[in-house]
């Protein structure tokens, strides 16, 4: 087996015990990239060079910090002091920040290896970029953080950094069949981010196991190491709520076959729905995402608009005419709705949820449905992908554990319960 094959927390073991070095685990990854970025194309900035150099002083220098050692993948709408930050668009093609986004500092002053910048959507939009998915080329990746996800998937990095803004960690952790992480919002500091929704931007993590998240996620933060909890007997609600019935058929018995495995596991199950209105918050998300991004690139908008996408076009002219009316009735109505879901999750552990609406859609045009993740970002709590299934196409399907604000630890803690109790990925018949 390779270095690249094995999770974060088994390299962070091997690595801390001297059972191989920071340089081997480099090349190793290295050497799984070069194999696979002809056909993934996950990456858009990557130095072998400096990412060696940078593995043979970290190794100088000893074991420091929880992350010594560990390759990291970053989104390219995150900055790096060096590497450029073209944020998947021609407008910044080359840009070279002075310094690291926030998280990516508190990454690396605890040990963690920056391997490259992975390719996003336009400006972490719809817009895709040319990366594939690994478990079929002609599939997407799911976006915006195509390149993150694809590049754990087939082991270029153990670890990677994205940001959703509606669904652009959840959908491409589904679609590549990897574990992905959305924190609560502002958990995770978001200076050195090119933002594009104030309210919802919120930068988190891809890994292949629940421990690996847990390792990496209060290092982002500047926090203390987690000890999670074990999830003895966790309280799990599944929701049939709005979008349930937009899902696929597969994407639906898979949701409810992982739970049901679950409850045999000995998980205490609930039938949770949500309260009236709440099939309204994806409208709602719309409205404050749009009137948002228009604001958030004024300076794109007014200096290089030939450069920009007719996708984005269109979002950016439509959110300059929403009303400040409306768009202060959204903010009201989706703060509303936060504290509304406390009491909707009945006391439950986390809500069990699809992953996606479906496997992964066949062509690159686009990234797919975000509906299914887009409430949890606009609800702000914390909300992790596992892979459940392959469906009938071959391609993963998988499921999202859901929680209120805050509950990160808590929700990590189920999470790896659930991901012991689910076992490997299995087929929808």
């Amino acid at each position: 087996m390779s270095l690249a094959d094995l999770a974060a927390t088994e390299l962070a073991e091997g690595l801390v015990r001297g059972a191989f070095t920071a340089e081997a685990v480099c090349v190793a990854h290295l050497a799984r990239i070069a194999e696979r970025e002809p056909v993934v194309h996950a990456f858009a900035a990557l130095d072998p060079s400096a990412a060696m150099a940078a593995a043979r002083t970290l190794d100088k220098h000893g074991p420091r910090g929880p992350l010594f050692g560990l390759p990291i993948a970053v989104k390219d709408v995150l900055d790096t002091a060096d590497l450029p930050t073209g944020m998947g668009s021609p407008i910044w093609s080359g840009h070279r920040p002075r310094a690291d986004a926030a998280c990516l500092a508190l990454a690396r002053a605890a040990g963690a290896l920056v391997l490259g910048k992975t390719v996003t959507a336009e400006f972490a939009y719809v817009q895709p970029g040319p990366t594939t998915n690994p478990h079929n080329a002609r599939h997407t990746p799911g976006g915006s953080s195509s390149g993150s996800a694809a590049a754990v998937a087939c082991g270029m990095a153990p670890l990677a950094l994205g940001t959703q803004t509606g669904g652009s960690i959840l959908r491409p952790a589904a679609f590549c069949g990897i574990i992905g992480f959305k924190p609560s919002y502002g958990l995770i500091p978001r200076a050195g981010l090119k933002l594009m929704s104030e309210s919802l931007d919120t930068i988190g993590v891809f890994a292949r196991r629940v421990a690996d998240v847990a390792l990496l996620t209060p290092v982002l933060a500047g926090l203390a190491p987690w000890h999670l909890e074990p999830a003895a007997r966790p309280i799990i609600g599944l929701c049939r709520s709005h979008p349930w019935g937009l899902a696929s058929v597969v994407a639906r018995q898979s949701t409810e076959d992982a739970a049901a495995r679950l409850e045999a596991a000995g998980a205490e199950l609930r039938e949770v729905m949500l309260p009236n209105g709440f099939e309204e918050l994806l409208d709602i998300r719309h409205c404050i995402n749009d009137f948002e991004i228009a604001r958030a690139m004024a300076w794109e908008w007014n200096a290089a608009y030939a450069q920009l996408s007719p996708r984005l076009v269109a979002t950016i002219a439509s959110g300059f005419v929403i009303p400040l009316a409306d768009y202060g009735r959204a903010q009201r109505r989706a703060a509303a709705a936060r504290g509304a879901f406390s009491a909707a999750m009945q006391g439950c552990d986390a809500l069990l949820v699809p992953g996606a609406a479906d496997e992964a859609p066949e062509g690159l045009g686009s990234t797919g449905d975000s509906r299914f993740q887009g409430i949890w970002t606009l609800l702000q709590g914390p909300a992790l992908g596992l892979p459940t299934h392959r469906g009938r196409n071959g391609l993963p399907l998988g499921v999202q554990l859901v929680a209120k604000w805050g509950a990160d630890a808590r929700l990590l803690a189920v999470g790896a319960w659930a991901e012991a109790a689910l076992g490997p990925p299995r087929q929808i018949v």
